[in-house]
């Protein structure tokens, strides 16, 4: 584990700063090396990302464990269906999960409409689909919704 280091700095270095007929020495803690161990953060360049994914998950005065993200990008889809009484939202959410497994990140309800005229509550829930290791294609995400939306009505909603 390297922490402490030092070396010569490049003569292009000081010939760029204007500093050509001096020598220099460079010094560095490696802080971020006893970082990885303490947060168990499994790559250097990660302190140097802009990507809120990992900023968030480090709070002042806490050690938290890294927890790995995907590189890829998501692909969002939703899903709106009126609901009956006694709707379990964990039921959607097993079921969502129990098709799509590991590829379903997030689910989230982000609407909710009553209907005055027929006394009907309508939810809309987006799905974030999302691989640790690859890029979805809308197809294979699409085939995933088709049987979400087919099954979905086991819990007794009329999807819209």
């Amino acid at each position: 584990l390297e922490v402490l280091g030092c070396g010569v700095v490049h003569e292009e270095v000081l010939e760029m700063a204007d500093r050509g007929d001096r020598r220099g020495w460079a010094f560095g803690l490696g802080l971020e090396r006893l970082a990885m161990i303490l947060f168990e953060i499994p790559d250097i360049r990660l302190f140097w990302t802009d990507d809120e994914r990992f900023h968030s998950q480090f709070k002042e005065g806490q050690i938290t464990k890294f927890q790995s993200y995907s590189k890829y990008p998501p692909v969002l889809k939703d899903i709106a269906f009126w609901i009956p009484e006694g709707f379990e939202e964990n039921d959607f959410f097993e079921l969502g999960r129990g098709i799509a497994g590991d590829l379903v990140e997030r689910m989230e309800l982000i609407d909710e409409f009553t209907n005055p005229k027929k006394g009907k509550t309508s939810k809309c829930y987006r799905i974030t689909y999302r691989s640790m290791d690859r890029s979805l294609t809308n197809e294979e995400i699409d085939a995933l919704q088709d049987e979400l939306r087919e099954r979905v009505v086991d819990l007794g909603v009329e999807v819209r």
